[in-house]
């Protein structure tokens, strides 16, 4: 076993010998580790809403304490806009609270079928699929489209949820945003393989910053690929009308197919693929995860009043926009190490895993909620803190989180000062 100072969460995943109650003992005392050595920030116990404050229990604490909070990818603040929560409550008064079978034998409703439409005219297309998660929404379609006989060429950096779709598919990474190793893995795999898919994202989820999308875009159509873009953080956040990284260049009609979550700028839960009608009624009876699945809540309703706040209301992304900046330009005067970021996913990279740990709590102690993050979910030399931006936080907000970092950097040095 891997000493549990150096050990991360893939160390527990298949410990050679032990069975699943040895490897659940042996992670529960990693735990007690993490726990003991205030490493475990995770799954604090939170008794307010999402939002850009949180009240949070602690652990051995009686009452729960507010705090400035950075984990929410609630990035417009729509979860908590009145007009949503209207049409969310108006759905259930007409639907009642849940569809009850899957969508192929009686869970498809009519409000199903009109976000389906709605998702896709938002991004100019004519077709869309709803899944009840963001993570099912890309796992599920990978594994139906991709097999044995094809090939998934994936960024090194995608969401995990892609790596689990491609399973049933041979793999192939390239480091992130590379496109000279992209090219050789096209290269190689042009008259390998039947199927050739690129899949990426649009924002990466731990950097922040942007997918190469039209350079990749022509590296696919050179050698007879498709493209497949999951762009979670970009919805929203991106491009002059929120419709993410495909805006700039409006490459709707050009990305084969694209994924998404309804669980970030959208504010409720699902995900969704937008494609060819002839995919997407592909995948309506061959995806098993959506045709076996219970289809959303009626709740569903609220999502089709944020897609139209996002036009309705732009004055929520240009809010956001402007914390960003905010945040950017006060950490980066602090000598802290940002990145590329150019999206609401703003990191703080430090490195050292144990280090992070401590930074993690000493925000906590000063009043700010950010997620320590490491391997697996970055490299070990590249764990970081993790922030999402909001457009309901306030100035003040802001400066909180800012002189915690100074005042931290002070006890452990993490600026390049």
């Amino acid at each position: 076993m891997t000493p549990f100072e150096k050990a991360s969460f893939k160390d527990f995943e298949n410990i050679p010998g032990s069975d699943m109650y040895e490897t659940a003992n042996h992670f529960n005392q990693y735990l007690d580790y993490l726990k003991k050595n205030d490493r475990l920030n995770y799954r604090l116990e939170s008794t307010t809403t999402c939002g850009p404050r949180m009240d949070l229990r602690m652990p051995g604490e009686r009452a729960p304490r507010t705090y400035v909070a950075l984990v929410s990818n609630d990035y417009l603040g729509f979860t908590q806009h009145p007009k949503i929560k209207a049409a969310v409550i108006g759905g259930i008064e007409r639907f009642g609270a849940g569809s009850g079978a899957s969508p192929a034998i009686g869970g498809h409703f009519s409000f199903h079928q009109q976000l389906e439409d709605k998702i896709a005219a938002f991004f100019h297309r004519d077709a869309a699929i709803l899944y009840t998660t963001g993570y099912t929404a890309n796992s599920a379609t990978f594994q139906c489209l991709l097999k044995k006989e094809d090939v998934a060429i994936v960024d090194m950096e995608v969401h995990a949820s892609i790596y689990e779709g491609c399973q049933l598919t041979n793999l192939k990474m390239f480091p992130h945003n590379n496109l000279e190793r992209l090219e050789r893995q096209l290269k190689e795999a042009q008259h390998q393989f039947r199927t050739k898919m690129v899949i990426i994202d649009g924002v990466y989820s731990q950097n922040g910053d942007l997918a190469l999308v039209k350079d990749i875009l022509l590296l696919c159509r050179k050698y007879g690929a498709y493209l497949a873009i999951d762009d979670a953080h970009g919805v929203g956040v991106i491009g002059k009308t929120g419709r993410g990284v495909l805006e700039a260049d409006n490459l709707f009609q050009d990305v084969d197919i694209m994924t998404g979550t309804l669980s970030k700028t959208f504010a409720n839960v699902g995900g969704y693929v937008v494609a060819s009608p002839e995919l997407v009624r592909y995948l309506k009876f061959q995806s098993k995860q959506h045709l076996f699945s219970v289809t959303a809540t009626p709740a569903t309703l609220g999502i089709m009043k944020a897609i139209d706040l996002i036009d309705e209301e732009p004055h929520w992304r240009d809010r956001l926009w402007e914390n960003i900046r905010y945040l950017k330009t006060g950490l980066i005067a602090l000598g802290l190490d940002i990145g590329k970021t150019a999206s609401a996913v703003i990191p703080v990279k430090i490195g050292d895993p144990a280090k992070t740990g401590v930074v993690g709590k000493l925000l906590l102690d000063r009043g700010v909620y950010a997620n320590p993050i490491m391997y697996p979910a970055v490299a070990k030399k590249d764990a970081r803190i993790r922030m999402s931006v909001m457009a309901t936080h306030t100035r003040e907000d802001l400066d909180t989180v800012l002189n915690a970092f100074e005042e931290i950097d002070r006890i452990v040095p993490i600026s390049k000062h």
